[in-house]
């Protein structure tokens, strides 16, 4: 019992172990998970045609071989094991930014003329026995899988994930296709086709008459499902007119159009916008998605443009980068170099004109303004010497402006100014005017340092005249207090009183003398010095004079009283009295020693002794004798 239960219990395990394989073997039970499909290998047909057409290696009528249909998930009836053999494979998974390329390993051939197969109805690959009755062919398909997860045979198709196309913001992709038609003589790209959502359905492309080869039309920023075998994007900056300019737009696409320049233009053909050739319209500032293959753009400044003949200076804008310093020879053979700037302006509706006429903006610089300008300051140059050509700038100048502007309007260009820059004339005659300038300008300022010193000359004369004033007064003032002064000195010696007055009359004078300027001062003074002096010297004279009389009647009134008062003293005391008096004072008033140091004579006191005698009357003698004298000096000063 318990081996039977046990044979029981093991027959059901090996049944739910092996239960896949039982069901296979005995009843051709298929179990697909909901995860997988089932690839099926068909080995031998028990009934009917067993090979596969020629050329082909998958089964799509039930002959042995790869077969087209696929088992999806679920439980499938009758494939026996030794006829069937069934591979499992996981869903085909396009992730997200991706798609899927296609290759079929079977179908019919391509077309000749073809590299890729057309799109058939066949549920974007997931039914290959569709793929096949409906006339796909083999090689790369025209049809893309999006992302997503698919049940492909991949007995009959090969996957290829690559991403997407994307183009980012400013930028536009140009196409190139490599399927449709060959584009027809004198173009160069494809016409626009429509309904074909951007490149993104080929086979709407190819129906409705696509041109393989590059495309007129581009495509914007954004993610787009294109087939890389189909289509090759390029991404370009998109073309950018600035402010301040205008683009004039060549068209290499298009039918020709009709010129609308005007009989007067013989330059080129202007067409309306469309057609082949320079449009008349130009572009404003902004951004535009121009392929720049099948047009191109030519930026016009319409604002006032500055170009510089000058070989240290450019603009922004770089026309006048191979400009240089106009070198000119003058009438006297000398070369010099000068700058030139030359202000242009185009108006927008001249701009279409320029762009036919020359082509760009660099080839009006190089084939009109450059020579323009430079002859013309030759040829004005070779007429003049080089002196006058600097004296006369202003007149140049404004000479170079009308010709040159009447030059450029031939030309669609509006000439707003010339202006003559730095004048760089030869260092030899530089030097020669450098020194003419500094001898001139020398001149001015010794012409200014003179008139500085006659104005300072006045200017001393007045300040003296006014310092003199000053001296006037306080003379005139002087004047009075020397009379008083005078008039004291007369009274007590009248030569004082005249000396003081005549010295005060002389330096008035002189002061006065003073007033008439620099020079005639130093005259006046010297003048003045002289006359001063020759009334000083009379002053002196005639002071001498006056004190010589006032000492003679001051002697002769002090001998007079001298005499009247010895007569006195003599009638007084009488004459010997009188006389010893006087010798008396005239000893004490000399200090004359009475005695000597030594005494030669007799001894004692005895004072009548001959010596002394002697000695008194040689005293009286010499004072009578220098009485005498003083008198006789007396009576001659009078």
């Amino acid at each position: 019992m318990l081996i039977r239960w046990g044979i029981i219990i093991g027959i059901i395990l090996f049944c739910l172990l092996f239960y896949r394989f039982i069901l296979r073997v005995f009843f051709g039970v298929v179990i697909v998970p909901q995860d997988r499909i089932g690839l099926v290998t068909k080995k031998f047909v028990l009934m009917g045609k067993q090979e596969l057409p020629e050329g082909r290696i998958i089964a799509s009528n039930g002959e042995a071989g790869f077969q087209a249909q696929t088992l999806a998930p679920g439980v499938y009836f009758w494939k026996w094991i030794w006829q069937y053999d069934i591979t499992f494979q996981p869903f085909t998974v396009i992730p997200t930014g991706k798609i899927g390329l296609v290759l079929a390993k079977d179908g019919a051939e391509l077309e000749i003329g073809s590299i890729l197969a057309r799109k058939v109805d066949c549920d974007s690959f997931q039914n290959a026995e569709a793929f096949l009755k409906n006339g796909g062919r083999k090689g790369r398909q025209t049809a893309i899988i999006t992302p997503g997860s698919y049940r492909i045979n991949t007995f009959l198709f090969e996957l290829e994930i690559t991403d997407m196309i994307t183009i980012p913001d400013n930028a536009v992709g140009i196409v190139t296709t490599q399927e449709g038609k060959s584009l027809e003589e004198r173009q160069i790209a494809g016409k626009i086709i429509e309904s074909q959502n951007k490149f993104q359905d080929v086979d709407a492309f190819m129906n409705n008459g696509g041109y393989k080869g590059l495309q007129e039309q581009v495509i914007l920023a954004g993610s787009y499902f294109l087939n890389p075998w189909f289509a090759k994007v390029e991404m370009v900056k998109m073309t950018e007119i600035p402010i301040g300019h205008v683009g004039v737009v060549i068209s290499y696409v298009g039918n020709d159009g009709v010129d609308l320049s005007g009989v007067e233009f013989k330059h080129g053909n202007i067409v309306a916008k469309g057609f082949k050739g320079v449009w008349a319209e130009p572009l404003g500032p902004g951004k535009y998605p121009i392929n720049p293959y099948i047009m191109k753009v030519e930026l016009v400044p319409t604002t006032n443009l500055v170009l510089n003949w000058a070989s240290s200076r450019s603009e922004a804008h770089q026309l006048d980068k191979n400009l240089s310093t106009i070198t000119v020879r003058s009438k006297d053979g000398f070369t010099f170099n000068l700058d030139v700037a030359q202000i242009i302006h185009i108006p927008t509706t001249e701009a279409p004109k320029v762009i036919a006429r020359f082509g760009n903006m660099t080839n009006l610089v190089s084939q009109v303004l450059e020579p323009t300008i430079g002859n013309y300051f030759r040829n004005s140059a070779q007429d003049s010497d080089v002196i006058a050509f600097l004296g006369a700038r202003k007149e140049r100048q404004e000479s170079a402006r009308d010709h040159i502007g009447k030059v450029l309007e031939q030309y669609n260009v509006f000439g707003v100014d010339t202006l003559i820059g730095d004048i760089v004339p030869p260092e030899s005659l530089m030097k020669t005017l450098t020194d003419r300038k500094l001898a001139e300008e020398q001149k001015v300022t010794y012409e200014t340092q003179m008139k500085a010193q006659e104005t300072r000359q006045s200017l001393e004369k007045e300040t003296a005249i006014a310092e003199i004033q000053k001296e006037i007064v306080k003379a005139d003032q002087g004047v009075l207090i020397a009379e008083r002064i005078a008039d004291a000195s007369v009274k007590k010696a009248t030569g004082d009183a005249n000396s003081v007055r005549l010295q005060a009359t002389a330096e008035a004078d002189r002061l006065k003398l003073l007033a008439s300027g620099e020079a005639e001062k130093t005259r006046l003074l010297a003048k003045a010095d002289a006359e001063k002096i020759e009334w000083i010297a009379k002053a002196d004279a005639e002071q001498i004079s006056l004190t010589g009389n006032a000492e003679a009647e001051k002697i002769l009134a002090i001998g007079k009283s001298n005499a009247e008062s010895y007569k006195l003293s003599v009638e007084a005391m009488g004459g010997n009295n009188f006389t010893q008096l006087k010798v008396m004072e005239a000893i004490g008033a000399k200090q004359i020693k009475i005695m000597p140091d030594i005494l030669i004579g007799g001894g004692g006191d005895n004072a009548n002794s001959p010596i002394s005698g002697l000695l008194g009357l040689q005293l009286l003698e010499q004072l009578r004798k220098n009485a005498d004298d003083n008198n006789d000096n007396a009576r001659k000063s009078n």
